[in-house]
């Protein structure tokens, strides 16, 4: 619904940040790891945002950068997880460092983060395991600018398509020759999927 916030940082009392857009204050969320990286108020920001309407409240959460609001929703999809536990993931690790641990099964490293006690822990890694590739290949950077080597264009375009993350590191390794071009490895790919 709302999917981005851009304007001038009005209030900064974390978690709390306030952005005025066109005279109207939008208050919104956000993990610690976007609000150090947030300038002085006063300046513009850009915020991605994840809209959610419940029973009785209403909430905006923002963030910097792609990849928090990909892990944001994500983590939201395991079963007894919710935002205030989603936030905490995000203000504890990167997504790349939450995606790296889920990756490894390292239990106790995430019980560390608020929030996640060993059977959350284990829950998680169970049902993100396939999808935090996916959340370490998403886009790196607020401008949305695609990384530039060939096989991680290449695994963007394959996940844009609805290739699981899996399923996309597969075929872009499979595919990819040196000097190939992001083009070549994504027909390549495409090819050898649909056999």
């Amino acid at each position: 619904m709302i999917g981005r916030l851009k304007g001038t940082l009005i209030s900064k009392q974390p978690p709390w940040l306030v952005i005025d857009v066109g005279g109207v204050g939008y208050e919104l969320e956000a993990p610690m790891s976007t609000v150090f990286d947030l300038p002085e108020t006063g300046r513009e920001v850009t915020l991605f945002t994840h809209y959610a309407a419940k029973e009785d409240t209403v909430a905006l959460y923002g963030f910097l950068r792609e990849q928090e609001r990909t892990l944001f929703r994500a983590l939201q999809k395991v079963s007894g997880i919710g935002a205030k536990t989603s936030l905490a993931v995000l203000s504890g690790a990167s997504a790349d460092e939450f995606a790296r641990l889920v990756q490894t099964g390292d239990i106790a490293a995430l019980t560390r983060i608020p929030g996640i006690g060993k059977k959350t822990a284990e829950r998680i890694i169970v049902e993100l395991r396939d999808r935090v590739d996916g959340i370490a290949l998403a886009l790196p950077n607020a401008g949305g600018a695609v990384p530039k080597d060939p096989i991680s264009e290449a695994s963007v375009a394959l996940q844009q398509l609805g290739y699981k993350p899996a399923e996309v590191a597969r075929l872009a390794k499979e595919a990819s020759e040196p000097g190939d071009t992001a083009e070549s490895i994504i027909r390549k790919a495409l090819k050898a999927a649909l056999r």
